[in-house]
């Protein structure tokens, strides 16, 4: 693991951005290699993540008036339904942000409805936190 826990965090950041990537298997593969500590491990993922969905939320709040632009990230029919998805379950949907494919737009779409950050903040870090949390406790890392 030639990048340690800086390659942790670059990987959890970019996974929760729109970039396809993804942070679990790296995770897994440094904790079974035994030579990094679980929950410095679990710590670093999870602040990558959350701080790459806080970049979608970000994008979305101050990029939103570009929405129908080419260069968007999210098509503006996409973003018509995703935006009336998000209205209808509303902020709470957010802790779904975990999911792939519809976590990362999920985060966006927050931003652009200007979700306010505290509660983007709060829901979406128990969304992250937990999805780790189950990943290393499935696998037997993380013990009560």
């Amino acid at each position: 693991m030639v990048l340690g826990y800086p390659g942790l965090f670059l990987a959890a950041l970019a996974a929760a951005t729109l970039l396809p990537a993804q942070s679990e298997l790296l995770l897994l593969a440094m904790l079974a290699s035994g030579r990094f500590d679980p929950a410095l491990l679990f710590l670093v993922a999870s602040l990558g993540n959350v701080l790459g969905s806080t970049i979608n939320w970000a994008l979305g709040r101050f990029l939103a008036h570009h929405r129908g632009a080419r260069w968007f990230p999210v098509s503006k029919t996409a973003m018509i339904r995703a935006e009336r998805r998000y209205r209808r379950f509303g902020e709470l949907s957010l802790l779904l942000s975990w999911l792939p494919i519809i976590g990362d737009p999920l985060t966006l779409i927050a931003g652009v409805l200007r979700t306010p950050l505290s509660r983007f903040l709060l829901l979406v870090t128990i969304a992250k936190v937990g999805r780790y949390a189950v990943l290393m406790a499935a696998h037997g890392y993380l013990t009560a």
